[in-house]
């Protein structure tokens, strides 16, 4: 996500929009990003967790998707808009799902590998997401999210696959 939003305001700059449709862009991804937290809890206890996630993973297809399909100011703002909403219900759904992951003792320490690994991969992203517009252009930044977001919904499907085979008894 901080890949392309970092990424998003250069693009906009760079293909002819002005500085106040790239700040609006980011105010209304900022939104996207934080607004649907007030009922995704509820979706993910209606829904599921593994569900949210995925519905957030396929966001960010779309997002991807709008991005390549032109350099309008529609498509930035439109990408930016799913990019947040995206986002929001991956983190919030796969925050939800680590919580199962370990025991009562394990939380202090998996929680703070897990806040390195992230903010370490947060960090990256946005010092990489500059240099590859530099050489990619935006449809190069719209193009990483493609193989990345996939992987992690194939991840998500195998992973709700083995969950519910061992939910499943076998016949021996």
């Amino acid at each position: 996500m901080t890949f392309m939003m970092t990424g998003a305001p250069l693009a906009m700059l760079h293909h002819g929009h002005s500085e106040h449709q790239a700040i609006l862009g980011i105010q209304w991804h900022v939104m996207a990003m934080f607004a649907p937290s007030f009922i995704t809890g509820n979706l993910i206890v209606r829904f599921g967790k593994i569900p949210v996630i995925a519905t957030g993973l396929t966001l960010l297809l779309v997002c991807a998707t709008v991005a390549l399909s032109g350099l309008e100011l529609w498509n930035f703002w439109t990408s930016l808009i799913l990019l947040g909403v995206g986002w929001n219900f991956g983190f919030i759904g796969a925050t939800a799902l680590l919580g199962e992951s370990y025991t009562l003792c394990e939380k202090n320490k998996v929680q703070g590998f897990h806040d390195t690994i992230l903010f370490s991969f947060v960090a990256g992203a946005a010092l990489l997401s500059g240099s590859t517009f530099s050489i990619y252009g935006w449809h190069g930044i719209a193009l990483v999210l493609l193989p990345v977001a996939s992987f992690a919904l194939l991840s998500l499907l195998w992973l709700s696959r083995h969950q519910q085979a061992r939910l499943i008894p076998t016949d021996n």
